[in-house]
């Protein structure tokens, strides 16, 4: 029952499609030369012919990219981060993404995972209005923008060989934003190491404690 609906369902929106609209028209094109005489008794391989071009070159269907939130108000900017994050992978789901592009998009797509997974990351991460202000920007606007351009530049691509493939760029795209969330990333680390030199230091400065020395060679160590 579901195949049959789905079936049912994709019929339709390919009836629906700029494609069958344009296989129409140009269609219709060629019935024009049926009555003028033009096509002869080959008028049905011109009809197809024509309506075959003419779904061939027109532009596919677009997904567009999904209405975000946008940014909240202090102290809940993250959650609506979070928000965003959950629509732009449902958009990233419908599309059809080239090989050049799956890797550094998994990639990227556990990079924004566990940077705004709830928790200790991501209070470090709050503390920080650049770094909420980079994942915000890569899921609002640099990701969804980068696969927008993608799929309207590929079917011009299609009709020019030998132009800058479109699949190229966008994994590009990817492995910049893969390179940007990183530095993020790293950020958090280097924080968290230097709060904890922050407090070995303390605690010597608090118990006066010397380092112990280094045993001498050959001799028990001291204590």
């Amino acid at each position: 029952m579901a195949t049959s609906s789905g079936g049912a369902a994709r019929a339709l929106a390919y009836l629906e499609s700029r494609k069958n609209l344009t296989g129409c028209a140009c269609g219709l094109v060629g019935l024009v030369t049926v009555f003028t005489g033009l096509a002869g008794a080959y008028w049905p391989i011109v009809v197809a012919g024509l309506y075959g071009a003419g779904a061939l070159i027109a532009p596919p269907e677009r997904t567009a990219p999904p209405p975000f939130a946008g940014p909240a108000g202090p102290g809940a900017e993250l959650d609506a981060i979070r928000g965003d994050f959950a629509a732009l992978r449902g958009y990233l789901a419908a599309l059809d993404v080239p090989d050049e592009a799956v890797a550094p998009a998994a990639e990227l797509d556990g990079l924004l995972a566990a940077l705004l997974e709830p928790g200790w990351v991501a209070d470090e991460i709050a503390a920080d209005p650049e770094a909420v202000h980079i994942l915000g920007r890569a899921v609002r606007t640099d990701v969804p923008e980068a696969f927008d351009a993608y799929q309207r530049t590929r079917w011009w691509a299609r009709l020019q060989p030998g132009a800058d493939p479109p699949e190229r760029h966008l994994g590009r795209q990817l492995e910049l934003l893969n390179g940007e969330l990183a530095m993020v990333a790293a950020a958090v680390r280097e924080s968290q190491e230097r709060r904890q030199r922050t407090h070995t230091t303390y605690l010597e400065s608090r118990t006066g404690e010397p380092e112990p020395p280094e045993p001498l060679a050959g001799g028990p160590a001291p204590g």
